[in-house]
């Protein structure tokens, strides 16, 4: 203004800029610095002066995104986050991993090598996650074997991503229930004969026993062994645990149970329940939400469809409504 720049000259402060943390302010040369003290708008940001500042509200896309600005923190494992804060990011959310399950193998496979030493005695073999298809094909592979083993046994994938996991076996998933849940894989099998047939059920150390004991009840053989293990880590991710405590966390998911009972082992009963108390919940199913409302937490989002898409898509409707 000192050079003859009018106080009206429009002036814009982007702080954070690019990054799902930005902020804008918008002022003028004549009130920029009263603006600038009353936000407590602070470094590191962009300055940019003259009429260009007009077209912000023709251009802006960025900070439009349904969940820009919203800290989402993801529970999955980290080799299995990526997916799902790709989803997240692309609504505009800035996303926090936090894995509180490592998958291991199990230490004894005498029961899964047994398993598939006689994969021909199968008539069914059941993938309730891509974690089992990757664990299951592991093995197979380590006997020098591929999915040709599989010969006459026919497949039941538990979810679209598990579908698309055994797909990349060269396999075409002869059954997809519709729920994907536990007792939704036990409903599909009832309309079909199980009297007599063997069913091989490749699973996690701590799922649940509604699937064997189910398809035991309409007449099966189910064969079950653990095929890899869910281990608590030892500690948060040190960006995780700190964005928690200092109550900048909008929304924590939650993808499975053992998720949710994992940070609460990590964090213990007390912190767990300060930390999240008044953070908004997301569980991608009812046997999820179950397990939280078990642990104190109020569940306030859930999707009708049991995937990440859902999950993402009723994120952005939750906010939205907000």
């Amino acid at each position: 203004m000192a050079h003859g720049r009018p106080a009206n000259t429009p002036v814009a402060i982007v702080r954070w800029a690019t990054t799902t943390r930005q902020q804008t302010l918008v002022a003028t040369l004549g009130d920029v610095v009263e603006k600038v003290s009353a936000a407590g708008f602070k470094p590191p940001a962009v300055i940019i002066v003259g009429e260009v500042v007009s077209l912000r509200e023709q251009l802006r896309w960025f900070d439009t995104q349904p969940l820009f600005g919203k800290r989402v923190l993801v529970t999955r494992t980290a080799e299995q986050a990526g997916e799902f804060s790709a989803l997240l990011e692309a609504e505009g959310a800035q996303v926090i991993e936090c894995p509180t399950i490592r998958l291991v193998p199990v230490q004894d496979n005498s029961d899964l090598d047994a398993a598939i030493k006689s994969l021909a005695g199968f008539d069914w073999l059941v993938l309730t996650s891509a974690n089992a298809v990757q664990f299951f094909f592991a093995r197979l592979q380590s006997f020098g074997l591929d999915s040709r083993a599989l010969g006459h046994c026919r497949v039941c994938a538990v979810g679209p991503k598990t579908a698309a996991a055994i797909r990349q076996h060269g396999i075409q998933p002869d059954l997809i229930p519709a729920d994907y849940k536990g007792e939704g894989v036990v409903a599909a099998f009832a309309e079909l004969n199980l009297a007599g047939k063997r069913v091989l059920f490749p699973r996690a150390d701590k799922a649940r026993e509604v699937i064997p004991k189910g398809l035991a009840a309409q007449g099966a053989e189910v064969i079950a062994p653990v095929a890899y293990c869910n281990q608590v880590p030892d500690a948060l991710p040190p960006e995780a645990l700190d964005a928690l405590e200092a109550g900048e966390v909008d929304c924590v998911t939650f993808t499975a149970s053992s998720t949710v009972e994992n940070l609460a082992a990590i964090l213990g009963p007390e912190r767990f329940t300060r930390l999240l108390a008044g953070v908004p919940v997301a569980s991608i199913g009812p046997i999820t939400s179950k397990t939280c409302r078990q642990l104190g937490l109020e569940v306030a989002i859930e999707p009708e469809k049991y995937t990440l898409a859902a999950l993402t898509e009723e994120l952005v409707r939750y906010f939205a409504g907000r």
